[in-house]
């Protein structure tokens, strides 16, 4: 995910390819919100409104839409985010002088599509309980009538209408407006080849391997968080008798691996950006206050990667975030200042057990931001090096003493250029 600042002054339009129905409207309210929140289904009915007669709407500033629904810019771009994620959005941008943004309104998934989704389906249980979620299921439910005494007397088309030659019709290549869905996006590709290798290959019919099997095995292991190799092993106990994978099954024995690991719990999604009410104060442009922001703005993913140069974070560093994300359910900015301050201080070295001894303390000490991350990671720092002297040979973040140095020497200087840069790329 390219990371863009968002300013009011910067135009967008919005092109809607939802056909959005009534119905569309309560999919949205009530299955969505419970997992993306009230902000996001609100900005993308709003900017279905603006474009509902002429599916084009005319330019407007993100100022417009500030004032319009009373939300921060912060707010809306994490709103929109959130759309994107989830299908509803795409967003395309064009740098200039005045920055330009289209917004691509996509249709959500029909009631019967969400509740038979890998993903959403057991988020959304998750997310409201079993009793809401029942009570939704019945809400959208088709009403069943039995017509096993009737007879089918419908009439056939020919049976009603007669061709007839009355006038001539020039075809066209002009394009209706359509209904269009999007296929839920990631970033990491899948490794099938590994999948497939792991799998005897009398037992499997490779054919059944299709881009909607795909499709369901990556949602799938994102959810649920397995590997190619374990989910090798499931697929094997989820083939027919043909050596086909058996949709059902796969999803059945994939839930009970992760319950069996997992206490018996269900996963939920983490929105992995920092909320925006744990943020600190928009305004502060100090060098303390623009490296808060990259820890703010950045999940931990793309803090990491920032880290590697661009490259992929290894699956070892993968799993020390997921652990501090999901175990010890650390926000996503303090796990950025946790992860900046181990590699400093440990020679660009992730240890699991020295961040886990960190996290631990921070978690007890109840910090949830990266202002508060920052001063016990200073204040622990020294009281670990007692005497100046220990305390200036060891390396340390650029952001120490930020509140009290008076003046910054050229090496400090550079440091904090290099952060900076760091998430320019």
């Amino acid at each position: 995910m390219k990371n863009i600042s968002l300013y009011p002054a910067d135009i967008y339009q919005v092109i809607d390819k939802s056909l959005l129905s009534e119905n569309d409207k309560l999919v949205l309210n009530m299955l969505y919100m419970p997992i993306i929140g009230n902000n996001a289904v609100m900005l993308y009915l709003k900017l279905q409104l603006e474009a509902r007669n002429t599916y084009i709407s005319c330019e407007l500033t993100h100022h417009h839409l500030m004032t319009s629904m009373a939300m921060s810019l912060d707010n809306i771009k994490e709103a929109r985010l959130r759309l994107e994620g989830i299908g509803l959005i795409k967003t395309y941008y064009l740098k200039g002088e005045v920055n330009s943004y289209i917004y691509e309104l996509y249709s959500p998934v029909s009631a019967s599509e969400f509740f038979s989704h890998p993903i959403f389906n057991v988020v959304l249980y998750n997310n409201v309980g079993k009793t809401e979620y029942n009570r939704l299921l019945d809400y959208f439910k088709q009403p069943h009538i039995s017509l096993k005494d009737y007879e089918d007397i419908t009439a056939s088309f020919d049976n009603v209408f007669k061709s007839r030659n009355y006038t001539t019709l020039e075809l066209t290549d002009e394009v209706v407006v359509s209904k269009n869905k999007l296929l839920l996006k990631y970033e990491l590709d899948y490794d099938f080849d590994l999948l497939v290798s792991s799998i005897p290959k009398e037992m499997f019919n490779e054919k059944c391997l299709n881009k909607t099997m795909k499709e369901l095995i990556t949602n799938l292991s994102f959810l649920y968080e397995i590997d190619p190799v374990t989910m090798a092993d499931i697929i094997v106990a989820s083939l027919n008798e043909k050596g086909n994978i058996d949709k059902e099954e796969l999803r059945k024995n994939t839930r009970k691996y992760y319950q069996l690991n997992n206490d018996n719990r269900l996963p939920s999604l983490i929105f992995k950006t920092q909320r925006e009410y744990l943020k600190s104060a928009s305004g502060d442009n100090s060098r303390r206050g623009r490296m808060i922001k990259v820890f703010e703005n950045y999940s931990p993913y793309e803090f990491l990667k920032a880290k590697y140069k661009g490259a992929k974070p290894t699956d070892r560093d993968m799993k020390i975030l997921e652990n501090l994300l999901i175990d010890i359910k650390l926000n996503p900015a303090v796990v950025n200042v946790l992860i900046d301050y181990v590699l400093k201080t440990n020679n660009n070295k992730l240890v699991k057990a020295y961040i886990d001894t960190i996290a631990g303390q921070w978690k007890r000490s109840g910090i949830e931001t990266a202002n508060e991350a920052m001063l016990l990671a200073e204040k622990e720092h020294k009281k670990k090096y007692k005497t100046e002297k220990s305390t200036k040979s060891k390396v340390i973040p650029s952001w120490f003493n930020e509140n009290i140095a008076s003046e910054e020497t050229e090496e400090e200087n550079l440091e904090f250029k290099n952060f900076i840069e760091e998430f320019r790329k």
